[in-house]
């Protein structure tokens, strides 16, 4: 593992903690730690170079992966996560998440493929566990989200837009579905086929922890990868909570996959899944863009496919689906238990920050990712962490921002370890580079130069 990924690892663990404790309360302290996560992340995408060199200089650190493990299952048992849960439960929920996280640091230490894959299986029985503690011991959460995704998936069932529903027993907003509608359909099967979405979710988050996994051929960093997404702080808390944010993950995560084994033209239909899910996944689409490997012809043609997939509900009541994707979304007040630097102000100085403000900062890290990834050549680790690095930006200035926000921000950076260290071929040695030609529309391990096109 390199410096680079360990760096990652760790800017990922000290986020989570953060966001474990955000749940639910402010503190301005939370909001500095933040800050100076979101520099080191911005930071680390800066400085993100060619894949090669990245895997040439990632040979050392067997032991890394099993430390962070070590260290994260600490995090787990002893920073308390939000639940409805009583005592009892949420404590065994802590052991769970942190005596998994123990097992599978002693069972990477060895290195070898019959240790890993027993890794992989300790982390998804921890995960799986969880999220059967949390969703059984909470059959109905006191929150709007999961609220509305049970009554969405009914409605659905019933052949009627989510779009127009009033939801019946809402603790939050009872008027609006405001997500997009691929988080509706990804979520509705734990409905109907186990009477509670949140298995849904659970199965997700299954899946995206093995692209984790496969993203980086499997290889020491990246089954620690797949094992910190699955355990998490706080992970059974994005469960419990019906959480949407997998929805989103899921399609990035397939979409990365698909990208580094050398189907980019594939990639296109998960990423419109996480395009078609929830509204913020458009802040990445310029710096897929510009990047050579992928291209604006298929994020057009994403962009399009994800408005395929949404077109049912837009022709069947579009003023219904603008209230709620739009409208609402612009219209939500500010939360002073959000841990941001929007409420931040708020709530030491009283002042709202003016849009325009959240927008240049917000375009200002946007247009520093595009010119960087115009400019040099930026694997898809690099490109994961900018991904990373706009989102946290974003959450930073936003009115709301949660633990699922940031969630998917240290997801994106899970993705970018896993993606270095699937940089190399296995048959190429640590330090040697791979020089094979290919045909420049699979140049996956091999990065094509910089180009203002796609290829």
């Amino acid at each position: 593992m390199s410096r680079r990924d360990a760096s990652t690892l760790v800017a990922w663990t000290g986020l989570m903690a953060l966001a474990t404790h955000s749940v639910v309360r402010y503190r301005w302290w939370i909001v500095a730690g933040y800050v100076v996560i979101a520099a080191l992340v911005v930071g680390l995408a800066w400085t993100a170079r060619d894949d090669r060199r990245e895997a040439r200089d990632g040979a050392a650190g067997g032991w890394v992966p099993s430390a962070l493990l070590t260290l994260v299952g600490l995090v787990n048992l002893g920073v308390p996560a939000f639940s409805y849960l009583d005592d009892a439960g949420q404590l065994l929920v802590r052991i769970v998440l942190g005596v998994c996280c123990f097992v599978v640091a002693g069972l990477l230490l060895p290195g070898s493929g019959a240790s890993r894959r027993l890794a992989v299986l300790a982390a998804v029985v921890g995960a799986v566990g969880t999220g059967a503690l949390v969703i059984v011991g909470d059959p109905a959460p006191r929150i709007d989200v999961w609220v509305i995704l049970q009554q969405s998936a009914d409605a659905m069932a019933a052949g009627k837009s989510m779009y127009a529903q009033t939801w019946v027993g809402s603790p939050g907003i009872t008027d609006a579905f405001a997500y997009l509608p691929w988080t509706a359909v990804l979520t509705a099967p734990g409905r109907w086929l186990a009477g509670d979405v949140r298995w849904a979710l659970l199965v997700l988050v299954l899946v995206s922890a093995l692209c984790v996994g496969a993203l980086g051929r499997w290889r020491r960093p990246a089954v620690a990868a797949a094992a910190l997404l699955l355990l998490a702080p706080g992970s059974g808390t994005l469960i419990e909570q019906a959480w949407t944010e997998p929805t989103v993950l899921v399609g990035l995560a397939g979409w990365a996959l698909l990208v580094r084994t050398g189907r980019a033209w594939w990639a296109v239909v998960p990423l419109a899944v996480a395009l078609a899910s929830k509204q913020h996944v458009v802040a990445l689409l310029p710096l897929l863009a510009v990047w050579p490997r992928f291209g604006w012809r298929r994020t057009a043609v994403a962009t399009g496919g994800a408005g395929l997939l949404m077109a049912p509900w837009i022709v069947a009541g579009f003023g219904d689906f603008r209230h709620d994707t739009v409208t609402t979304m612009l219209d939500l007040a500010p939360l002073r238990f959000a841990d941001t630097l929007y409420t931040f102000v708020l709530n030491e100085a009283g002042v709202q920050l003016p849009i325009a403000v959240v927008g240049v900062v917000v375009l200002a890290v946007l247009g520093a990712a595009v010119v960087t990834l115009r400019r040099r050549a930026v694997g898809l680790a690099g490109l994961l962490s900018w991904c990373a690095a706009v989102l946290f930006v974003a959450n930073l200035v936003n009115k709301q921002a949660f633990y699922n926000q940031f969630w998917l921000v240290g997801a994106l950076l899970l993705l970018a370890v896993a993606a270095s260290s699937g940089a190399l071929s296995p048959a190429v040695p640590p330090g040697r580079v791979e020089r094979r030609s290919r045909p420049a529309d699979r140049p996956v391990d091999v990065p094509a130069p910089p180009s203002p096109s796609d290829g």
